[in-house]
């Protein structure tokens, strides 16, 4: 980590300091150049570091660049051969992490409300619900992306995508997205999560009498 940030601080440096380095650099170098004839047709060696020091950035620019595309392409030819597994895996750890950012910041929350509280109330692994996480975890791989990938391939294969996107086809697929679908799975969402709680089918009920208006709309 501390080589990579040298690395950066370099590379800024050198982008945002070279015009007026150079500039500098030929004119202290100048009465050198007079008395040493043969100097005049060599670069000053600070000249030549700055030079070696952006080269050397761009090519760790680009090896990164390539490293990220070399990536992405692995992952659409993965997801390419096997698209549910794929999707599977990936909304289970986007909702696992996506779970954790959420608990980071009701701790971070927590704290500033909570200074002049009993310090009890937190949990001795940091405050992290790792069950809580889990279950969201495994609700983005046995659930969401299942349910959102033969959803999508159903209503692809009633209403097929049109090459213009701004088409009566496309808002109607929206309004079934927005209106029908929704609704149903933000209900199968909470009973699933609610059962993975532990949660009796009375508690799931109250929970969506008491926040399913409010998901709903935050979900528009």
């Amino acid at each position: 980590m501390g080589k990579t940030l040298q690395i950066l601080a370099a590379t800024a440096f050198v982008l945002l300091g070279t015009t007026h380095q150079q500039t500098h650099v030929a004119t202290a170098f100048a009465p050198i150049r007079r008395m040493l004839p043969n100097y005049a047709n060599k670069s000053p060696p600070f000249t030549n570091n700055i030079s070696k020091s952006i080269s050397t950035s761009n090519s760790i620019s680009k090896l990164h660049v390539a490293g990220i595309e070399a990536a992405w392409d692995s992952y659409l030819n993965v997801l390419e051969a096997n698209p549910l597994a794929v999707k599977s895996v990936t909304a289970g750890v986007i909702l696992g992490a996506a779970d954790l950012s959420g608990q980071a910041i009701q701790q971070v929350m927590a704290a500033k409300d909570e200074q002049d509280s009993d310090v009890t109330a937190v949990k001795s692994d940091g405050g992290i619900d790792i069950a809580r996480f889990l279950r969201f975890a495994f609700f983005g791989l046995i659930l969401q992306a299942p349910w959102n990938h033969f959803y999508y391939l159903f209503l692809d294969g009633v209403l097929p995508p049109t090459p213009d996107p701004f088409t009566l086809t496309t808002g109607i697929k929206v309004f079934i997205d927005q209106f029908i679908q929704a609704p149903i799975f933000t209900v199968i969402i909470f009973a699933f999560l609610g059962t993975l709680e532990g949660k009796s089918k009375d508690e799931i009920k109250k929970q969506l009498d008491d926040d399913y208006v409010d998901t709903m709309l935050a979900n528009w």
